[in-house]
C-alpha cells in the first residue's frame, strides 16, 4: 500500500511542539470572570447596549444572513447606510463594505494593481496585505519597515505605469505609526496610489478616532485609499474600503473578494452602524483608550505606545506562552504572539487597551504584570529559539 500522503503532518506538528509553536483553539465560556486585554474591542463597544440593539434590530428586520453576494441579494439599505456614514465620518467620498477587513485588503490591492503593475509593500505589513500582494499578480517589492527612502527608490526605478504603496497605519503587533505624510509625498511625486490599512487606527487615532490618514490631512485625497475593519474599535464584524468614488465603482466591477463573497450579515452591519454613531457622539472614547494604553505600558515597564497596542517582547516562544498562561491564572487574559506572527526571537505578550477599563481593573493589571514579568525578567531567559526561527519565521 502507498504511504498516506498526509503522514508528514505528524512530524511537522512534533517539530512545532518542540519549538513551543503549537496552537490550539480555546473557546471562551459566556460570563468568564477574566479581564480581557487580548481582544481588539478598543472602545468597549462590542457589549454597548446601543450596539447590541443595533444588531438585534437588523436581525429582526433583515434576518440572520444577507442571503447572497452583494451584487445579487446581499446588499440591503442598511449596508448602503453604513457605507455612507462611515465614509463621511472618516472623511472620504465613498465606501464599500466587505465581509472582513482581510477581504477588503485582498479586494482593493488586486483591483488596483494586477499584471504589469507594481506594488511596494512594507515588510511589517499585516498578513492580509501580504496575501493581497501575492495574489495580485503584480510585481511586488518589499521594503524595510517605514523606509520612505526605500519606497522612493523602488518607485523611481520602476518601468510599470501603475504603482501602489501599501502599508498599515498602525502596526498590529508593535502599535507604531507609519510616516503617512512622507509616504504620500513620495507616492504622489512618483505617480503612485497610497493604500493604507487603518484597522488599528480607526476609532483610536486621529481627530475623534477618524484615523491616522485624517490626522495627516490625507483622508479624502484623490490618490489615497483606506481600508478599515468593523471588528476592532467598532466592536462588530466586517471590513470596508474608503476612497474616491471612482475607486469604489471599480471595486464593485472587479474586486473578486467582493463579487464572489456572500454579503456581510445584517446583524453585523447594524451593530457596526450603531457603534459608529456612538463613537461620533462620544469623541472622548479614543483618548480614554490611549490613556489606558499608557497605564498598561507603565505597568509592563515598556515605552508608552501611540496606539491601543502594548507590546512586551520576551524573546523565547515558550517563555512568552508560559507568561501568558500565568497571567490568565491570575484573571488577566493577554495575547501571546509567537512566530510566524512575529520574527524569531521576538515572541511577546500583546496587551490591548480599552476605553472602558476602570481604575480597579488597571490596578489588577499592574499587580499581575509586576509578578509575572518580574519573575520572567529575573530568570534571564534566552533571547530566542533557533528551532522557532527554522520552523516559524514569517514570510514577508
Amino acid at each position: 500500500m502507498p504511504e498516506n500522503p498526509l503522514d508528514w503532518l505528524s512530524g511537522h506538528a512534533e517539530r512545532r511542539r518542540a519549538a513551543g509553536l503549537r496552537r490550539e483553539l480555546r473557546p471562551r465560556p459566556a460570563g468568564e470572570p477574566v479581564l480581557d486585554l487580548a481582544g481588539n474591542d478598543y472602545l468597549g463597544l462590542s457589549t454597548h447596549p446601543a450596539v447590541i440593539e443595533g444588531g438585534l434590530a437588523a436581525l429582526r428586520t433583515w434576518g440572520a444572513g444577507s442571503t447572497g453576494s452583494r451584487l445579487v441579494t446581499g446588499s440591503t439599505e442598511l449596508h448602503a447606510e453604513l457605507e455612507d456614514e462611515l465614509a463621511a465620518f472618516a472623511g472620504y467620498r465613498a465606501g464599500l463594505v466587505f465581509s472582513s477587513g482581510y477581504l477588503a485588503n485582498l479586494g482593493v490591492v488586486g483591483a488596483l494593481s494586477g499584471p504589469g503593475s507594481l506594488v511596494v509593500s512594507d515588510r511589517a505589513n499585516h498578513a492580509s496585505l501580504i496575501d493581497a500582494c501575492r495574489l495580485s499578480r503584480a510585481r511586488v517589492e518589499v521594503v524595510p519597515h517605514n523606509d520612505v527612502a526605500g519606497v522612493d527608490a523602488v518607485l523611481a526605478g520602476r518601468c510599470e505605469r501603475r504603482a501602489l504603496v501599501v502599508t498599515d497605519s498602525v502596526g498590529s503587533v508593535d502599535g507604531d505609526h507609519a510616516p503617512l505624510a512622507r509616504l504620500h509625498a513620495v507616492a504622489r511625486a512618483r505617480g503612485a496610489v497610497l493604500v493604507v490599512d487603518e484597522a488599528h487606527g480607526l476609532g483610536v487615532c486621529g481627530p475623534g478616532g477618524r484615523g491616522l490618514l485624517a490626522e495627516a490631512g490625507l483622508a479624502g485625497a484623490d490618490d489615497v485609499v483606506a481600508t478599515v475593519t468593523l471588528s476592532k474599535a467598532l466592536g462588530s464584524q466586517g471590513g470596508a474600503v474608503l476612497g474616491p468614488a471612482a475607486v469604489i465603482e471599480h471595486l464593485v466591477d472587479t474586486a473578486r473578494s467582493f463579487i464572489f463573497d456572500t454579503g456581510l450579515a445584517p446583524a453585523s452591519v447594524g451593530a457596526a452602524l450603531a457603534a459608529l454613531r456612538v463613537l461620533a457622539a462620544e469623541p472622548g472614547r479614543p483618548a480614554a483608550t490611549l490613556a489606558a494604553a499608557a497605564a498598561i505600558a507603565d505597568s509592563a515597564g515598556v515605552p508608552v505606545p501611540a496606539s491601543a497596542v502594548v507590546s512586551v517582547v520576551l524573546g523565547d516562544p515558550a517563555v512568552a506562552f508560559e507568561a501568558a498562561e500565568r497571567c490568565l491564572a491570575h484573571g488577566l487574559r493577554v495575547g501571546c504572539f509567537r512566530p510566524p506572527s512575529v520574527p524569531a526571537g521576538t515572541s511577546r505578550l500583546r496587551l490591548t487597551a480599552r476605553a472602558t477599563l476602570t481604575a480597579a481593573e488597571l490596578a489588577l493589571v499592574r499587580g499581575v504584570l509586576a509578578e509575572v514579568l518580574g519573575d520572567v525578567r529575573r530568570s534571564d531567559s534566552p533571547a530566542g529559539s533557533a528551532a522557532a526561527g527554522a520552523i516559524g519565521a514569517p514570510v514577508r
